[in-house]
């Protein structure tokens, strides 16, 4: 009978241990496990980049706070990819976090790669791979309750053609 007993305990741990395993198919925004992180080709024709933005963009870096050029901007426009010209961000999702670096509430749909680490998540440019910064959650800042804590060296700014209308081309990408 104890003999039994373990056969049947035994076979239903290894059916509960081998069907808890899942695979995830990520697609868009959705975020990534640390496993799961994408691989950046260094070799990818890209952009040129000085020193600086590839520590930050290749090697996940981080700029001095206050110091970045887009910090302060507030013209209407596109934030890109420094790296591949991809769509990031809107400029009416920009705030003032007070945080030193420029900080969004959203991102364009599809533009980001989120990535888990350890206590934060890594934002990387969905198109080449490039490291942007980090995605916090729940701070009060906005009511979005989000802030994308980007690095203003792997962001290019392209400004509104007219005032009166958002640059759309590039979206349709």
């Amino acid at each position: 009978m104890k003999k039994i007993l373990n056969i049947i305990l035994f076979t239903f741990l290894f059916i509960l241990l081998f069907s808890c395993s899942t695979k995830s198919n990520n697609k868009g925004n959705e975020k990534m496990s640390k496993n799961e992180k994408p691989k950046i080709d260094k070799n990818i024709q890209c952009n040129s980049l000085t020193e600086n933005e590839e520590y930050i963009m290749l090697e996940a870096g981080t700029e001095k706070p206050f110091t970045g050029e887009l910090l302060y901007n507030k013209e209407e426009g596109l934030y890109l990819c420094k790296r591949c010209n991809n769509v990031l961000f809107l400029s009416d999702t920009k705030f003032d976090s007070k945080s030193g670096w420029p900080s969004f509430d959203e991102a364009v749909d599809g533009s980001i790669k989120y990535v888990k680490d350890g206590s934060r998540t890594e934002v990387l440019c969905a198109k080449c791979g490039g490291h942007l910064g980090h995605v916090f959650y729940g701070e009060g800042f906005n009511s979005k309750n989000t802030r994308y804590c980007v690095n203003s060296l792997s962001l290019n700014f392209e400004p509104n053609k007219n005032d009166n209308e958002k640059p759309t081309e590039q979206l349709s990408e």
